[in-house]
C-alpha cells in the first residue's frame, strides 16, 4: 500500500473529535515547549523577570514587606506564592528567592534577606524555615506603578486571584540583573549591566532613536558583574556582541602586587570573574599541584606531571583571607622573590578559574510574546515603547481618577451653596436620592456622595478646603491633558524620571574595560636545562642538566650514540627524518631517567619508510644551515621546522637517492662565516655564507657543482684562516689535514679544489 492510499485510509477512519496520535504529539510538544519557554526559562523584555521572579515580588508587596518593613520567615513568603500565584515546589520558589537576595549573584538584589542566603563559594542557603526576607528598596522600580493602571492582570491558575502579566519597570531590568536560562530549544545567557550606563543609554534613544549600536556603547561600554573582575574583550568584539545579541565575553580576575620587605612580594585577588568562586579556585590549584591518575592509566600523564612541576617550581602557598569584610581576598606566595612576576600571573590565569569566558546570549520574550535573540537596540527600543506605554496608561489612569474626583466635588460645592434646599430635601422627600437629582441636577454618583457625607463636611472652614483642592485637580487636569496630547512632554516626563531613578539607586561601575592579550599557557612546564640522547636505532632519552657524565650510559645490543645535544625544557625538540620532513616533541614529554628511552617513532608519526635523521632544539629563532647529499641547501630557522601535528611536515625536498645530512647551528652575524663543502671526489669548496638564501622550506640553492655519481659528504662553517680535514686512510687508518682558506674560498655552486686522495673525508671544519 502507497503512503497515499495509507493516508486515505486513515482519513477514513479519523473523525472531526479525533486526532492522529502524530498530531496530537506535535500539539502537545509545542504547547510544552511554549510552556517553558514562556512559563519558566526566559525572561521578558518589559520587566527582566521570569514568572517565578514575578510572582515572588508581587506576593511580598501583597503581604506588605516592602523595603523598611519587619522581615517575616521565608517559609511563610514561598507558602504564599504557592498558594496563590506559583503551581509548582517550594524548592524552585525558594531557590528563586535566594538568587533574588544574593548581592554576588544579581548586580541589584531586589530581596533583602536576613540569614544565611548562601556564598559565593557555592554554599548553599539556611532552610527556609530559618531566613527572613523583604523587599529592597530597589523592587521599587518594578512595583510602584502596579496599582495605577499600568499593567493588565489575568487570573491565577485556580482563578481565585489575579496576578500581574507584567510588573511597570521603571528601568530596563532585563540589562540591570541579566538573566540565565534553558529552555526547549533555546538558553538565554543575558549578563549584568550598570543603572547608570544603562538608563543614560535608555535617554540618548528615547531623544535619537535612529542611534546605532555604536552610538549606545558610548553610554553602555560592557557588562557590569555582580563580582567586578577585568573585562579583556576587545571593544570590536563586544559590539560584534551586542550587534548579533550572541557571544562571549573574557573576563579576568582584578589583583594587586603586594610589596614586602626584603624584596618579597605576594599577589592579593580582590575580585573574581562572574561563576567564579575562591574555593574553585583552590581546588583547581589542589588538582594541579596533587593531580589524580586518569581513569584507565597506571600513572600520571606527561601533561599532568609537567603541570605539576610548573607550579611547585612558581607558587609555594596559597590561601582564602576572604571575610566579611573583604568578600575575596586571595592570597598567593611566590616560590621566591626571584620568579618572574608576568610568568607567575600568566601561568595562573591560563590554568585556572581567575580568567574565564562569560557566554552572552540575548535571548527573551519581546512585546510581542515570541522568543527571540534580540540586540541592544531593539532590547532597549521595545523596553522604551513598554515604558512609553506603561507612563501613558498611569496618566490616563491618575485623569480618570482626577475626573471623577472633580466630579464628586462639584456636587458638594452644589451642596454647600445650597445647604438649606438640600437638608430640607432631605427630611422631607420619601425619595431624597432622585429629589436631589431631580431637583439640583445632580449624578447618581454625586447625590449618593451627599447623603453619605458628614455634616461637619459643610461647614464653612470645609468650604474653603473643597475650593482649594478643586482648583488644584483642576490644574492637575489640565498637565495631564496636556501630556496625554503631546507626545514630547510625555517625553520629556519620562527623561526625567528615569534620571531620578538614577539618582537614587545609580552607583559607580564594578568591572574594569580594559582590552589585554589573554593568558595562554606556552611554557607548560618549569625553565630547566637538559641534554637530549639520540641513539642510532632512533631511541631519545633525556638527562636533567648539561654537561652530563655519559660514561656510563649503556644502549640496547646492536645501537649505539648517534647524537646529544643540550637544551632546555621549555624549548621545542625538532626530529628530521631521512627523507625531508621534521617533526616537533616537547622536550618535557621526553622520559628521563636511567632507562634507554622511547623510540623517536612512539612520540611522532613517522612518514612510511623514514627514520629519524637528527635532532634539534634550541631557541625558537635559532638559525640552521640544511643540506643534502645532493648538493643543496639553505638557511632556516627553528621555527619554519616546527609542526602542531604529530605527523610534522614536508620540509626539505629530497631526490630519491638523496639523504640528508646533520643540519648545522649558525652564530650570529652571518658574514663573519664561510661555508666548507667536500665532495665523495676529496673536492673541497668554500664560499661566504651570506652566499645563502633563508627559506621557511624547500630544497634551496645549488651549493656545490656535482658530477653524476658524486655526493656531497661533509659541510661546516667557519671564520678560521685554516680548514682541519678528518680523512678515513686504505687501511682505516684516521688522517687529519690542514689546509688554508685561502686556498679553497671560491663562489657558490663551483667546483672546488680536489685534494690529493688519501682517503675518504669523513669531515670538515676547525684545524
Amino acid at each position: 500500500m502507497s503512503l497515499e492510499q495509507q493516508t486515505d485510509q486513515q482519513k477514513d477512519f479519523v473523525g472531526d473529535d479525533y486526532l492522529l496520535l502524530a498530531q496530537y504529539a506535535e500539539r502537545a510538544y509545542l504547547e510544552y515547549a511554549m510552556s517553558v519557554v514562556k512559563g519558566r526559562a526566559l525572561p521578558e523584555v518589559t520587566d527582566g523577570q521570569k514568572p517565578v521572579q514575578r510572582r515572588i515580588l508581587f506576593a511580598m508587596k501583597d503581604m506588605g514587606l516592602v523595603a523598611g518593613a519587619k522581615p517575616v520567615k521565608s517559609a511563610r513568603v514561598v507558602g504564599e506564592i504557592l498558594g496563590k500565584y506559583h503551581p509548582h515546589g517550594d524548592a524552585s520558589a525558594y531557590d528563586a528567592m535566594v538568587r533574588m537576595a544574593q548581592d554576588f549573584t544579581l548586580r541589584y538584589p531586589l530581596i533583602d534577606g536576613v540569614g544565611n542566603f548562601g556564598s559565593r563559594d557555592g554554599d548553599g542557603a539556611a532552610a527556609m524555615r530559618y531566613t527572613e526576607a523583604r523587599l529592597s528598596p530597589l523592587a521599587e522600580l518594578l512595583l510602584s506603578e502596579i496599582d495605577l493602571g499600568t499593567v493588565d492582570f489575568m487570573p491565577n491558575y485556580d482563578g481565585s486571584f489575579e496576578e500581574p502579566k507584567t510588573l511597570p519597570a521603571r528601568l530596563p531590568m532585563v540589562l540591570l540583573n541579566g538573566a540565565s536560562g534553558i529552555a526547549v530549544g533555546m538558553a538565554t545567557e543575558i549578563p549584568s549591566h550598570n543603572l547608570k550606563e544603562v538608563a543614560n543609554a535608555a535617554i540618548a534613544l528615547l531623544k535619537k532613536p535612529d542611534l546605532d549600536i555604536a552610538g549606545l556603547m558610548n553610554h553602555i561600554s560592557g557588562p557590569d558583574f555582580a563580582g567586578g573582575g577585568q573585562i579583556i574583550t576587545p571593544y570590536e568584539d563586544l559590539l560584534n556582541i551586542y550587534q548579533t545579541g550572541k557571544g562571549s565575553i573574557r573576563v579576568r580576575a582584578r589583583y594587586e602586587i603586594e610589596k614586602l620587605s626584603r624584596g618579597q612580594w605576594r599577589m592579593i585577588v580582590t575580585q573574581l570573574p562572574p561563576a567564579a568562586s575562591a574555593q574553585k579556585i583552590l581546588a583547581e590549584i589542589e588538582e594541579l599541584t596533587n593531580p589524580k591518575i586518569k581513569s584507565g592509566k597506571k600513572q600520571l600523564t606527561q601533561e599532568q606531571q609537567n603541570l605539576k612541576s610548573l607550579f611547585l617550581s612558581l607558587i609555594d602557598r596559597v590561601r582564602d583571607e576572604s571575610d566579611s569584610e573583604s568578600p575575596v581576598r586571595l592570597v598567593f606566595e611566590p616560590k621566591s622573590s626571584r620568579v618572574d612576576l608576568d610568568e607567575f600571573t600568566n601561568v595562573l590565569l591560563a590554568q585556572t578559574s581567575l580568567e574565564t569566558n562569560a557566554s552572552v546570549n540575548l535571548v527573551m520574550v519581546g512585546l510581542d510574546g515570541r522568543p527571540v535573540q534580540k540586540n541592544l537596540k531593539s532590547i532597549l527600543g521595545e523596553w522604551l515603547e513598554f515604558r512609553t506605554t506603561t507612563v501613558t496608561r498611569r496618566l490616563e489612569h491618575r485623569l480618570e481618577q482626577v475626573l471623577k474626583r472633580i466630579h464628586i466635588l462639584d456636587g458638594r460645592m452644589i451642596a454647600f451653596l445650597h445647604i438649606d434646599a438640600i437638608i430640607k430635601v432631605i427630611r422631607e422627600a420619601d425619595e431624597p436620592k432622585q429629589e436631589l437629582m431631580s431637583v439640583f441636577h445632580l449624578t447618581d454618583i454625586q447625590a449618593e456622595d451627599i447623603l453619605e457625607i458628614r455634616l461637619r463636611q459643610l461647614a464653612r472652614l470645609e468650604g474653603i478646603k473643597l475650593e482649594q483642592e478643586l482648583s488644584k485637580l483642576q490644574e492637575e487636569k489640565e498637565g495631564l491633558q496636556y501630556l496625554l496630547g503631546n507626545e514630547d512632554a510625555k517625553r520629556s516626563l519620562i527623561i526625567d524620571e528615569i534620571k531620578a531613578d538614577t539618582k537614587k539607586f545609580g552607583d559607580e561601575r564594578r568591572t574594569l574595560i580594559e582590552t589585554a592579550q589573554r593568558a595562554i599557557l606556552t611554557q607548560a612546564t618549569a625553565d630547566e636545562p637538559i641534554t637530549l640522547i639520540l641513539s642510532k636505532l632512533g631511541w631519545l632519552r633525556s638527562r636533567v642538566g648539561h654537561n652530563v657524565d655519559l660514561s656510563q650510559t649503556t644502549f640496547k645490543e646492536g645501537d649505539d650514540l648517534a647524537q646529544v645535544i643540550e637544551t632546555r625544557t621549555i624549548y621545542p625538540v625538532v626530529v628530521l627524518d631521512n627523507k625531508g620532513r621534521t617533526y616537533t616533541v616537547n622536550a618535557a614529554d621526553i622520559p628521563n631517567g636511567r632507562g634507554d628511552g622511547v623510540p623517536v617513532s612512539s612520540l611522532i608519526e613517522l612518514q612510511d619508510n623514514a627514520q629519524a635523521a637528527c635532532i634539534m632544539s634550541s631557541v625558537p629563532e635559532s638559525l640552521y644551515l640544511v643540506t643534502s647529499s645532493g648538493g643543496y641547501g639553505f638557511i632556516a630557522s627553528l621555527n619554519d621546522m616546527t609542526s602542531r601535528i604529530k605527523a610534522g611536515k614536508a620540509f626539505f625536498n629530497l631526490n630519491d637517492d638523496e639523504q640528508m645530512l646533520l643540519p648545522i647551528k649558525l652564530n650570529e652575524p652571518l658574514q663573519n662565516y664561510n661555508i666548507i663543502l667536500a665532495s665523495s671526489s676529496n673536492r673541497i669548496l668554500a664560499f661566504a655564507l651570506s652566499e645563502i638564501k633563508k627559506l621557511g622550506k624547500g630544497r634551496g640553492l645549488q651549493l656545490i657543482n656535482l658530477n653524476n655519481q658524486e655526493t656531497l659528504v661533509a659541510v661546516n662553517v667557519s671564520d678560521q684562516e685554516k680548514i682541519g680535514i678528518n680523512i678515513i686512510g686504505p687501511r682505516g687508518k684516521q688522517i687529519k689535514e690542514n689546509i688554508r682558506m685561502i686556498d679553497v674560498l671560491n663562489k657558490r655552486a663551483r667546483r672546488g679544489k680536489e685534494l690529493p686522495s688519501l682517503g675518504k673525508i669523513t669531515s670538515v671544519g676547525e684545524s
